[in-house]
């Protein structure tokens, strides 16, 4: 089973650059309330977990917990992400939050993580072990860079649940229809729909989510991999529904824990676990390359004096990019951040506008928001650098404006004039929309969407905002 294709680690990439510091106060917000939700839950098993440095984050984001480890807790250690430009966003939290230290940043994958083997005391994870179809592969990754005695830790991990019918995915609450609200605040939606914990907005990029991993499930890998674990299991309760089924599912257990409302009703699992071996690592990051690998052929990686990391062996090269450093193997990093290309139009990048004919208007947004309006059509061209079938990937922002008018919000794409897609949109917020082009070495690319509307103070005539058009291959 492949862990993740190279279309997920694509949307990943996407998704964590477009959301991680795309509305500012939203997002500091909400980091501020995840590390201090996962601050408690690591000094509840500190006496368990020991000594963290070196720690390894991954599936960091821009980081945010990594910064809290290394400036709450007096540790030292990397951050790692697939998305180098999240990552980057980070440094506006040592503005915001006023910090003093921060992570080393590393754009990597998981799955082939750029550290020595038994090099690391600690590796944490937040709710990203769900979206790998092949849990187990990253479990291994992980058991190869600790240490003897190392401690995993991940949280905030779904559980699946068993007292429910899964008729359809569920909308987030600002989105669903008013009986879905009612039958949320009692407590009974959770009977009826797939227990899913924030996928919708992510999987409206391609990212696929492995929801299968009931708390049997966990515990059995967990006990396969390491040889002692503690855990803290969190049960929903949402409303009378589900709270009077927890206390039954209580009076069931025979410790009365939460083991069985955890396996009738879901929720999620936060794990401590510790690897087989007792070991000493030097807590030293001073010369912090001397536990990462190359990459390609899994060599050393020596860091000269203006700051880039080179393979002793291959040649592969990493340079420090405004603090980050991009350690995937090259195949993925060649494809992942293909930089200024034909084939892709991507507003967070100079020089785009030499693809944009018509209907733009000027560029707005910060960091990996960035993007321009359209109005009724917009136009641009994107060129093939890639043999083979051929996709077009356009991702934008519908505002709430457009579902104030009571008409279908619609868009539709045209390739050289022929229409390859038609979508309806059911919801304001992020989307991603994807379809087969016809053979050409050359796309018009028009977007058409309706309805307009006019901002107040504002002349313009507005849709949806567009902040990607890229090609991809057809089939991966």
């Amino acid at each position: 089973m492949q862990p993740q294709s190279l279309s997920v680690k694509r949307a990943q990439v996407e998704f964590h650059n477009f959301a991680s510091l795309g509305e500012p106060e939203r997002a500091m917000a909400a980091y501020l309330e995840e590390n201090l939700r996962r601050s408690g839950f690591i000094r509840n098993h500190l006496s368990f977990i020991g000594p963290m440095t070196p720690f390894l984050e991954i599936g960091a984001n821009a980081g945010h917990t990594s910064y809290m480890l290394v400036n709450e807790f007096g540790a030292d250690g990397f951050a790692l992400d697939l998305s180098a430009d999240a990552l980057r966003h980070g440094i506006a939290l040592m503005d915001k939050w006023r910090l003093q230290r921060a992570p080393i940043r590393i754009a990597g994958d998981a799955v082939n993580l750029p550290f020595a083997d038994g090099s690391l005391r600690c590796v944490l994870a937040f709710q990203m072990l769900s979206q790998f179809m092949d849990i187990e592969s990253v479990f291994l990754e992980v058991k190869r860079v600790l240490a003897p005695g190392g401690v995993f830790l991940f949280a905030e991990e779904p559980l699946r649940r068993a007292l429910s019918l899964r008729l359809y995915r569920c909308p987030y609450y600002n989105a669903m229809k008013p009986w879905e609200r009612k039958l949320y605040d009692w407590g009974l939606l959770g009977y009826l729909v797939q227990d899913v914990i924030g996928a919708h907005q992510e999987e409206s990029f391609g990212i696929r989510q492995n929801h299968t991993m009931g708390l049997t499930d966990w515990d059995a890998l967990i006990r396969k991999h390491f040889v002692a674990h503690e855990y803290e299991v969190f049960v929903p309760q949402r409303g009378w529904g589900e709270r009077v089924m927890k206390r039954i599912a209580r009076r069931l257990d025979r410790h009365g824990s939460d083991w069985v409302p955890a396996r009738l009703l879901g929720g999620t699992l936060a794990a401590v676990c510790r690897k087989e071996g007792t070991s000493e690592v030097s807590g030293s990051m001073e010369r912090f390359e001397s536990y990462l690998r190359c990459p390609d052929c899994h060599a050393s990686l020596k860091r000269d004096i203006e700051d880039v990391l080179r393979c002793v062996s291959c040649g592969y090269s990493a340079p420090n990019e405004d603090g980050v450093f991009n350690l995937l193997p090259s195949r993925e990093r060649a494809e992942l951040y293909p930089g200024d290309r034909e084939d892709l139009i991507d507003f967070c990048l100079p020089n785009h506008e030499s693809r944009l004919l018509e209907g733009w208007h000027g560029l707005e947004g910060i960091f990996g928001n960035k993007y321009r309006w359209i109005g009724a059509r917009a136009a641009a061209v994107l060129k093939r650098v890639n043999s083979g079938p051929q996709r077009i990937r356009v991702r934008g922002h519908a505002h709430e404006r457009l579902f104030e008018q009571g008409k279908p919000v619609q868009i539709t794409v045209l390739a050289n004039n022929e229409k390859v897609g038609e979508w309806t949109l059911d919801r304001t917020g992020l989307f991603v929309l994807e379809a087969n082009l016809p053979f050409a070495d050359q796309y018009r690319i028009d977007v058409l969407a309706s309805p307009t509307w006019y901002a107040p103070g504002d002349g313009r005539e507005l849709s949806v905002n567009l902040s990607l058009l890229r090609l991809i291959p057809g089939e991966d």
